[in-house]
């Protein structure tokens, strides 16, 4: 049987995570949190000590690292990360790392070993362009970096993380900036993929409209 991927990505705090965990669910797939993959390794790379600008050392303790996801939890050499991984500095790190090479080779290696052994609802910011480049169906997510910010700062509230929501704007907009003009695998719109603003949109508006989509791509 021919494993399905479906990718998800978007800029940060658009819904792609909870969205594709949703669409997941329902299809009966595997949830690939690509998001978290780099937390982990900049988690990782943090607790080294090692300087997150220098892409080598970045690639050499992710080497080192063993991280690996298991019913929406996220482990970092056996321990689970799951809460650590979210907060905004962790999230910065993530950025930082990002725009290595080596580091993105590591981790899109990982992400593919998981999609050859079941079908995938990967979501993230380059799983479309990059790292499935094949996939049977390809969505874009996109809302106003003003309604991404405050999604972002009631995630934290609900988690009981106290954060100042001028921060949490700034912060998206570094990361934005980040993602849009790194040298390697900069955050777009993946060709052929279906773009869907969900600024005005319920999860459950969105959930329903890809679905649809899912459908009509695997039948076809």
């Amino acid at each position: 049987m021919k494993h399905r991927i479906i990718t998800i990505d978007g800029p940060a705090g658009s819904g792609k995570s909870t969205v594709a965990r949703e669409v997941a669910r329902r299809l009966g797939f595997t949830y690939l949190d690509t998001g978290a993959l780099y937390r982990a390794a900049a988690l990782a790379v943090i607790s080294s000590g090692v300087d997150a600008r220098d892409g080598v050392a970045c690639a050499s303790v992710i080497d080192k690292a063993e991280i690996s996801l298991h019913e929406d939890k996220v482990y970092l050499d056996g321990r689970d990360v799951s809460s650590d991984i979210r907060s905004p500095g962790v999230a910065e790190a993530a950025s930082a790392i990002a725009v290595h090479a080596d580091v993105r080779k590591r981790l899109t290696a990982l992400q593919r070993e998981l999609a050859d052994r079941e079908s995938i609802v990967a979501e993230g910011r380059d799983t479309g362009s990059v790292v499935f480049p094949g996939a049977d169906l390809k969505i874009f997510l996109d809302a106003d970096i003003a309604e991404r910010a405050r999604r972002r700062h009631a995630e934290f509230a609900r988690k009981g993380m106290d954060a100042d929501p001028s921060e949490v704007f700034e912060s998206m907009r570094r990361r934005d900036e980040q993602d849009g003009s790194r040298r390697h695998s900069p955050l777009r719109v993946p060709e052929n993929a279906f773009v869907v603003d969900t600024t005005h949109l319920t999860q459950e508006e969105v959930v329903v409209k890809i679905l649809s989509m899912v459908r009509q791509a695997l039948a076809d």
